[in-house]
């Protein structure tokens, strides 16, 4: 049986107007106020569809993402769990039939999509995955969360979409990390799933970096 203490769990708190955030080295971010777990680019289904155009691959990433939101609900006891896009990859498939199981231990945690690109979700699949909510974006205390930045919207928003990632250099070799990035108007989010790639150039301008491992979260 998975035991969720088992998952290290760094922490870096920020201040976005006014209101406390929770940095983690396990790809999401807790909204202290509203007991919010947020995070973005789960891309639940992408191993099932890669298995199902013949490329084997183990089902390990999907349960490992899971096991992660496990700890991190486990660590944090958030009363709502918002996704600010990508949750999905293509569609309805077995690795979503795994994450609505896994959903259903948590019934009383309130469900907040914000679709991304890859969120083609049927009625069918929506009603299955039983959202609280559902839009392109959410506003809330003045904080937009939104898949992807939007220029035209003014105030600050919470956006993932990009995958970010920063590379340190050293004498030895240059290591990629993923991280959030955050400047005036936008917290960038990691993507969740850590099978995506990483984007280390089009990242926002004049950013603090938030960069971690397993084991750490710093500020670079």
């Amino acid at each position: 049986m998975f035991n969720p203490y088992s998952v290290f769990i760094a922490t870096k708190s920020i201040s976005i107007q006014d209101e406390i955030f929770i940095l983690t080295n396990q790809r999401a971010a807790f909204w202290e106020k509203e007991k919010a777990l947020v995070l973005s680019d789960l891309h639940i289904g992408k191993t099932a569809h890669f298995r199902k155009n013949g490329i084997a691959l183990a089902n390990h990433i999907m349960k490992s993402d899971l096991q992660r939101l496990s700890a991190l609900i486990e660590f944090f006891h958030p009363e709502k769990f918002v996704v600010v896009g990508d949750l999905l990859h293509a569609g309805d498939n077995s690795d979503v039939d795994e994450f609505c199981t896994w959903k259903s231990r948590y019934p009383d945690m309130q469900f907040y999509l914000i679709e991304g690109n890859h969120d083609r979700i049927s009625k069918a699949l929506e009603e299955k995955l039983c959202f609280n909510y559902k839009s392109e974006s959410l506003e809330i205390a003045g904080i937009t969360f939104i898949h992807d930045f939007d220029k035209t919207r003014s105030g600050f928003q919470i956006t993932g979409h990009i995958h970010p990632g920063i590379v340190l250099n050293s004498s030895v070799r240059n290591i990629r990390l993923p991280c959030f990035a955050l400047s005036s108007n936008q917290l960038l989010l990691p993507a969740f799933s850590e099978f995506t790639g990483l984007d280390t150039k089009n990242l926002p301008e004049k950013s603090t970096f938030f960069v971690f491992t397993d084991a750490e979260i710093y500020e670079v």
